[in-house]
């Protein structure tokens, strides 16, 4: 384990290693309050995987608010890190299936990166100083979109989540070949330019709904969705929203106007003081209200 020291605060970084599900490690950095655990745990993600150690110190530092807000709320919490996605190899690869050979693990498909996820809960859920009964996820972009991949596959690990702005195209089986704005290059789609801002349009792209409603049946824990109104797949986040309260009376869904992708997670300057607007801090006011009302920090 490496420590380091953040300025103006009693709760360092501790980096650590979570052995994956296919016995490879991948690193989070918690953070703990000052006061006596256990403590409930909010894990911390953004977009897709990749990157490693050097992307996980540059979060630590360079969007510490968020950690820093939780922290003062009294949550231990973590910025995490995570393979990289695998083009449709949720949709295509169906749920992962273990078994031993010789002795040794086998598999039926290499983990995804939503159970790098599951590897890192698990791995702090076994702390002293974690409430394994109260481990929750705070997911952006491609992220937010993973909470509901794990859900689908893994119950009962998770409190609550919340899944701001979530690119859930492939968990909502959208038809996305004979859009115009997407682009294949063997076999790997392009979908930067990927418009969807009305639920209308994302709801006549579900190829199958039978296997959404399978999917989401699956969730078993509150989950806010946060949606941005000037982003461009607004329309997906609000009908994943949708779709979801249609079997939970316990989802929640808020929006707000802002030109940051990512909102949520305000950054620092390089002199280390965050830049916030007001509706970054009414946003995440909302995110700890909602971990705090759903089993949270007393």
């Amino acid at each position: 384990m490496l420590t380091e020291e953040l300025a103006g605060s009693s709760s360092p970084a501790h980096y650590l290693l979570a052995e994956t599900l296919d016995g490879l490690y991948t690193p989070y950095a918690l953070r703990l309050p000052p006061a006596p655990g256990p403590h409930p745990f909010v894990f911390i993600a953004y977009g897709n995987g990749g990157g490693g150690m050097a992307w996980l110190r540059d979060r630590v530092h360079r969007f510490r608010h968020i950690t820093d807000v939780l922290l003062d709320a009294g949550y231990a919490c973590a910025w995490t890190r995570y393979r990289t996605e695998v083009e449709l190899g949720y949709q295509t690869g169906g749920a992962l299936r273990t078994d031993v050979r010789q002795g040794m693990g086998l598999m039926s498909r290499a983990p995804l990166e939503y159970e790098d996820e599951v590897a890192v809960l698990r791995h702090v859920a076994e702390r002293p100083d974690i409430d394994a009964d109260r481990l929750f996820h705070l997911g952006v972009s491609h992220a937010g979109e993973m909470l509901f991949k794990l859900c689908s596959q893994y119950q009962g690990l998770l409190r609550a989540g919340v899944a701001a702005e979530p690119a859930s195209h492939e968990f909502l089986t959208l038809r996305l070949d004979d859009d115009a704005k997407v682009t294949t290059l063997d076999g790997l789609r392009d979908i930067e330019s990927l418009e969807m801002r009305t639920v209308g349009h994302a709801r006549s792209r579900i190829a199958d709904p039978l296997e959404v409603s399978k999917r989401l049946d699956g969730v078993d824990i509150p989950i806010l969705v946060l949606g941005r109104a000037e982003d461009e797949l607004q329309g997906i986040f609000r009908l994943t929203y949708e779709l979801l309260a249609e079997k939970r009376s316990d989802a929640e869904w808020r929006s707000w106007s802002h030109h940051i992708h990512g909102y949520i997670y305000p950054e620092s300057g390089p002199d280390g003081v965050p830049a916030v607007d007001d509706v970054q801090r009414e946003a995440i006011e909302v995110i700890v209200d909602f971990f705090n009302r759903n089993g949270g920090a007393h």
